[in-house]
C-alpha cells in the first residue's frame, strides 16, 4: 500500500524552498514513511482536534518543529497545503484557518 502526495497550488513549494538541506532531508524522511507505512505514528501526522479532515505533517529537526497541512482524498491522496515553523505549543489558529481555506479551496477545484 502505498499513499501518493500530491502538492496543491505553490504554498508548500515555497514554506520548503526556504528550509535548509537538513529540514529538507527530514521533511523528505516524513514523507517516505507517510507514503509507505499502512498506519502512520501520531509523532509524524496528527489529525486536527475540531477540524473536517484537516491533518497536519510532524516535523522536527533538531530544537525546531515544523507542521505542514495536508488532507486525504480518495483514501490514500495526501495534499499538502501551508507549512510553517511553530515557536508556541498551540498550533497557531490562523495557520489552521488558512488551511481550512485552502483545502476548500482544493476540493472546490475538483468539481
Amino acid at each position: 500500500m502505498t499513499r501518493k502526495i500530491v502538492f496543491y497550488e505553490n504554498h508548500f513549494i515555497e514554506f520548503y524552498q526556504i528550509q535548509n538541506d537538513r529540514v529538507k532531508s527530514k521533511i523528505q524522511y516524513v514523507f517516505e514513511l507517510i507514503k509507505q507505512v499502512e498506519k502512520v505514528p501520531e509523532k509524524f501526522l496528527k489529525h486536527i482536534e475540531g477540524t473536517d479532515g484537516l491533518f497536519e505533517v510532524r516535523v522536527e529537526y533538531q530544537s525546531n518543529i515544523f507542521r505542514i497541512f495536508c488532507c486525504f482524498d480518495e483514501g490514500r491522496l495526501v495534499v499538502l497545503f501551508n507549512g510553517f515553523q511553530k515557536k508556541t505549543q498551540k498550533t497557531p489558529k490562523k495557520e489552521i484557518q488558512r488551511a481550512e481555506k485552502l483545502m476548500k479551496a482544493y476540493f472546490q477545484s475538483k468539481k
